[in-house]
């Protein structure tokens, strides 16, 4: 996987010097074109990890990207307006039973990176996440969206 992407970087580099255009837009041309050819080219069934998981961290990151806005609009919308609107309060956040140290840390890590949203602890044993919600309607609904959303995307790149 680390092969593929070297030889995807090296590819966006070759046509970002062929073309001449050193900018941001030619090196993303020359990356996308650079998946394509190591995409046609590649045979193998073990390397084709690379080409699943590249597509779905660039969808992670527009997701993410996504939830930090909305959630930003929403803080700010807040802090301008007299009346506040906010539902604070902390909900325990059940971890699936096979997931690694890394995978909770990296978790945990991006469900603080949300304004609105810190993480407070995790249980001794592993099996859950402590966080505080700014904006909490229901906790189910809470822990509902973040299994499907964050949780979903993040463990289909991890594993």
């Amino acid at each position: 996987m680390i092969r593929n992407f070297l030889m995807n970087l090296l590819l966006s580099f070759i046509w970002v010097a062929l073309t001449g255009a050193l900018s941001y837009s030619g090196f993303a041309i020359g990356f996308i074109l650079g998946f394509f050819v190591l995409w046609i080219m590649n045979r193998h069934e073990e390397d084709r990890r690379y080409f699943y998981r590249l597509p779905k961290i660039f969808s992670f990151f527009f997701y993410f990207l996504y939830l930090l806005l909305k959630a930003n609009v929403q803080v700010a919308y807040d802090v301008i307006t007299p009346k506040y609107f906010f539902t604070p309060g902390v909900v325990r956040y059940p971890l699936s039973d096979d997931m690694s140290d890394f995978e909770i840390n990296v978790l945990s890590t991006f469900i603080s990176l949300t304004p609105g949203t810190l993480i407070l602890d995790v249980s001794e044993d592993k099996k859950a996440l402590y966080i505080h919600v700014m904006y909490i309607k229901s906790p189910e609904q809470f822990v509902h969206s973040v299994k499907t959303g964050i949780e979903k995307r993040l463990l289909e790149i991890l594993r």
